[in-house]
């Protein structure tokens, strides 16, 4: 059972999850056929070893053999030390074949029992490893593009190669559920107001600009992307839409490894490397990877009429843009194991952010009271950001399994200047130079201690507690400057709008409960609840006190599920979030970089609270996956925009944009996807509808310039993604992407679409991949229009993107990791504040976090009412019959006998004298390669490789034919052996 463990805990982590239960999906098990012995009193034991490691060889088998008739008369497994024991041995001459899958058969000859010999003891026996089994290990088959988790959808990007090269934004595109705009900007079924976290934590670059967080992760380095609608109580309140929590890869076996990427493309080039040393106790990442952008560029109109104070303004715009920039992402991970249940870990990542666009030839005309007047500037912003995130984590194990103690402490500071300089060339159509700046200075920075505990209550229940405290700082400087003259000279602007700061510091504490129980019948229920106390202080240079009350915020949540024949399930859910403003809507810096419009933060905003709840359900039909789920959002005291017609900085009338607490928003919808194998093909697709009800709850009233506003309707999203295997290392794939209407409070946005193509050959045992990659190649350049319009104002806009791009990329791994080392029982809370550790077993791109954990925290099994033993265990197995006729070939409908079960079907065909075949995974429709078939007589042998967390593992098989039936043993690496039984289908 202790060994069994370890293994359970890795089994409930994303990665291995979808590794191992592949391979229990496609196992063999060997039953027992001894022969029937004479019963006598002499007893044979022995130990079995490892001939390099010397460790024990558990699990392996051991048969007796009688010397006369060449047939196993008894047999027995080893046991967690590699002891074995033989009773009840009659008198006679005996030989003991020892053998393991992975390793050679070892026979011990001239055993002779005689009447009055009580005990044989044979001492210790070595087996050697398999020469073939020594080579590194090359990986086939992959998980499916999409996993269906009872709290959550994982996307796995690490099999999606149309995204190399590209970043973050580009494979969040490729997430159901999520919406991912031209700028960058994400959404879940329509909220923009969702929680972006890295391995299970928060950062201050995502605080200040989700956008350019994503530009930062290289999506070569993202393992899985996971979309939470329904977070547990364990999670911060923040994000009324959700949690998208990016898991990036990582490498905990023994050994080192160096991985080299790099791309170069018609838009931008990427250089990658990625280093993990690990030995003993002690485990050592680094990386580093840049990207620069280039050849962004496009173009936009505007046209706008506004009413102010009587006067009619109608203007237009139109300009050229640009766009480039430079990304780097810097990592360091340590982790070190104190003993079997003490362990450390710490991470520091390094970012930095260049971005400069550039409005050029910026055409306005507006006509005010019958009189024309014209200009012609051109604008460049500057956006430079860097942070630095650094995180701490101790945690303790104990006997019991599940019970955990763990201590995390983080901080984490962005730096950003985001300035702009517009310089005015023209004015009515004549030289006359001049210009203006704004320089904006600010910091976001982040202090977090927490504590987790969890134990479990018998054997289907679990508790789960903890507190935390978060401190925020956000510092924003900003001051504008003036060139009336155009030669370069700026002088600062003094005043209270133009030149001033804000300080802004809040202080989260909070403390959680919650409670699992699963019981016999396929019910399962997680209930918890969460409280959130708010203290805010903000002032700026001349305001010494921003009066915002404190709060505190009480989140409950409840998920339901039920297990469902053929491994169906229903669930539901229904949970309370809350969304604190960021910098963006806070910052009273007036942004006025186009002449005819500006913006200005609130920082008197509160906080927007919203009911989620959802229904979902997932089957299975003929080898597809399907999912279905609805929900419905609402939310109170939303956060929305006011746009007005007002005189701007520039001395022009044009529109302003602020901020208030003053809407209501309400969505009901409905999301599908599904997997499909179809041979060498899968294909991954869905859609996304919801209809979107907006109220900014304003009664009209002229006199106040306050106006009413509404608006609703259907908005929809489709995606495809296909993979196709081809021969020699090939691989093909597609996606495809389209974003319909968007509606808004006081207009639409017309829909964008987008597609990419990707071929990628491997080659030296696929420690190296070369990858060619197009998007967009039939459509040069593509429009985006927008409405909007007030009782005050009508504005309509136009946007021309130039996306066509083409990609050639290439990476090799150095190196080499093994399974020497037995992996520990390791902490599996997860919390987005937590600084390291992965609900998929990711972490900092390397050893820079806790590994193992369960994507949902801790699930309690149910004992069943009949006593058994809580983890099946190898069966001993005979020498298969090598003068047996038997027929291996067809399909095999076979069961794993572990706590997690498994199911699916062996295929295996036959050519001429050479056998292959697949193995399918009925819950995660995986269907993957068998890489070696064996039949001897009616022993059938067969192995096929998985893929987890940039890990590789071999997963073997032996098993005894007997008609239309088989069972043996599947070994998982170092983990465990697992009966696994079978019986043929019609």
């Amino acid at each position: 059972m202790k060994h069994f463990l370890p293994f359970f805990a890795l089994m409930m982590s994303c990665a291995v999850v979808s590794a191992q239960q592949s391979a229990f999906s496609t196992g063999t098990t060997s039953s027992t056929t001894t022969g029937v012995t004479p019963k006598g009193n002499t007893k044979i034991s022995g130990q079995v070893l490892d001939s390099l490691s010397s460790k024990p060889v558990e699990f392996a088998n051991v048969a007796l053999i009688d010397v006369v008739t060449k047939k196993p008369v008894n047999g027995t497994v080893c046991d967690a030390d590699g002891k074995f024991t033989i009773t009840k041995v009659a008198e006679g001459n005996y030989s003991i074949d020892i053998s393991f899958i992975g390793y050679e058969t070892t026979t011990i000859g001239n055993i002779s029992v005689e009447e009055k010999k009580n005990e044989i003891n044979l001492g210790t026996i070595t087996l050697r490893m398999k020469e073939e089994i020594l080579k590194e290990v090359v990986v086939e088959g992959q998980k499916a593009i999409i996993e269906e988790r009872v709290d959550r959808t994982v996307y796995n990007a690490e099999n999606d190669q149309t995204a190399r090269g590209g970043d973050a934004t580009d494979v969040l595109k490729r997430v159901p559920m999520l919406s991912v705009d031209l700028d960058g900007n994400v959404s879940m079924r329509g909220s923009s107001n969702v929680m972006v976290l890295i391995n299970n934590k928060p950062s201050t670059i995502v605080a200040s600009s989700v956008a350019d967080a994503l530009k930062q992760i290289p999506a070569d380095q993202i393992k899985s992307v996971e979309v939470i609608t329904s977070p547990s109580a364990k999670y911060d309140a923040e994000g009324t839409g959700g949690i998208i929590n990016i898991i990036t890869k990582k490498n905990t076996l023994q050994g080192a490894t160096l991985n080299v990427d790099a791309g170069v493309g018609l838009r931008g080039s990427n250089l990658g490397l990625n280093g993990n040393y690990r030995t003993g106790k002690m485990g050592f990442s680094l990386g580093g990877w840049g990207r620069a952008n280039y050849n962004v560029n496009g173009r936009f109109e505007n046209e706008q009429t506004s009413l102010n104070d009587g006067n009619t303004t109608v203007s237009s715009q139109k300009a050229d843009t640009r766009n480039q920039g430079l990304f780097g992402n810097y990592t360091l991970g340590w982790d070190y194991d104190i003993n079997e249940k003490n362990s450390l870990a710490a991470s520091v990542r390094l970012g930095a952010r260049n971005n400069n666009s550039w409005q050029d030839d910026l055409y306005s005309q507006n006509l005010f009271n019958n009189t024309s007047s014209s200009s012609l500037q051109n604008v460049k912003t500057i956006d430079e950001s860097n942070n630095v995130d650094v995180n701490l984590t101790y945690t303790k194990t104990f006997e019991k399994p599940q019970k955990e103690f763990s201590i995390l402490g983080s901080y984490s500071r962005n730096n950003r200047n985001n300035d702009f300089t517009r310089r005015t060339l023209e004015v009515n159509e004549a030289a006359a130079l001049s210009g203006i700046k704004n320089n904006n200075d600010s910091y976001n920075e982040e202090m977090t201690i927490q504590a987790d505990y969890v134990s479990p209550i018998n054997t289907n229940q679990i508790v789960e507690f903890g507190a935390k405290n978060i401190t925020r700082k956000v510092f924003s400087d900003f001051k504008y400057a003036e060139d009336p003259e155009g030669d370069g000279s700026y002088t600062t602007i003094v005043d209270a709008i133009r030149s001033n700061n804000l300080n802004y510091n809040q202080n989260v504490t909070s403390g959680y409960l919650s409670y699992t129980l699963a019981m016999q019948n396929g019910y399962s229920i997680k209930a918890g609840s969460r409280y959130e106390y708010t203290v805010i202080d903000a002032y700026t240079k001349t305001e010494d006190d921003i009066d915002i009350p404190a709060y505190g915020v009480f989140v409950p949540s409840v998920n339901l599920s039920k297990k469902l024949k053929q491994g169906n399930m229903i669930k539901a859910s229904y949970n309370r979030r809350i969304q604190r403003p960021s910098i963006q809507f806070l910052n009273p810096n007036i942004q006025n970089s186009n002449p005819l419009s500006q913006s200005v933060g609130n920082p008197q905003l509160d906080p927007e609270y919203t009911n989620n709840f959802e229904i979902s359900y997932s089957t299975y039909i003929k080898g597809t996956s399907l999912n279905f789920s609805t929900f419905w959002r609402n939310t109170n005291n939303s956060i929305q925009s006011i746009r007005t017609p007002k005189l701007l900085l520039s001395g022009q009338e044009g529109i302003e944009t602020t901020y208030a607490n003053i809407g209501q928003e309400d969505a009901y919808g409905l999301s599908t996807f599904a997997n499909v194998n179809i041979g060498k093909l899968s294909l991954n697709g869905g859609f996304d509808v919801y209809y979107s009800m907006l109220d900014n709850n304003i009664e009209t009233n002229p006199d106040a310039g306050a106006y009413s506003a509404s608006n609703e309707g259907w908005v929809a999203s489709y995606r495809l993604f296909g993979n196709y295997n081809l021969s020699k290392g090939w691989g093909f794939q597609f996606f495809g992407f389209y974003r319909g209407r968007q509606v808004q409070l006081q207009g639409y946005q017309t829909g964008f679409g987008i597609y990419s193509l990707g071929l990628k050959k491997d080659f030296n045992n696929k420690k190296g991949s070369v990858g060619f990659g197009a998007e967009n190649f039939f459509t040069p350049a593509f429009k985006v229009r927008g409405e909007s319009s007030s009782p005050v104002f009508e504005q309509k806009s136009l946007n021309v993107f130039h996306n066509m791009s083409f990609r050639a990329n290439i990476s090799y791994r150095i190196g080499k990791m093994n399974m020497d080392a037995r992996p520990k029982r390791r902490r599996s809370i997860n919390n987005d504040d937590l600084k390291d550790g992965g609900g998929d077993g990711g972490g900092d791109m390397g050893g820079g976090q806790q590994r193992g954990g369960n994507s949902s925290g801790f699930t309690p099994q149910v004992t069943p009412k009949a006593k058994a033993p809580a983890a099946a265990t190898a069966k001993p197995t005979t020498p298969g019959d090598s003068t047996a006729v038997v027929k291996a070939e067809g399909k095999w409908a076979y069961t794993i006998e572990s706590p997690q079960g498994g199911e699916g079907v062996l295929t295996i065909t036959k050519e001429g004298e050479q056998y292959a075949g697949t193995i399918f995974n009925k819950r995660f429709n995986s269907n993957l390669p068998l890489t070696s078939v064996t039949v001897s007589g009616n022993e059938l042998s067969f192995s096929y490789h998985v893929s987890f967390g940039g890990n590789e593992m071999d997963i073997m098989v032996k098993a005894i034919i007997n008609g239309d039936a088989f069972s043996g043993n599947m070994a998982v690496g170092q983990f465990g052996t697992f009966p696994i039984n079978a019986t043929r289908e019609p």
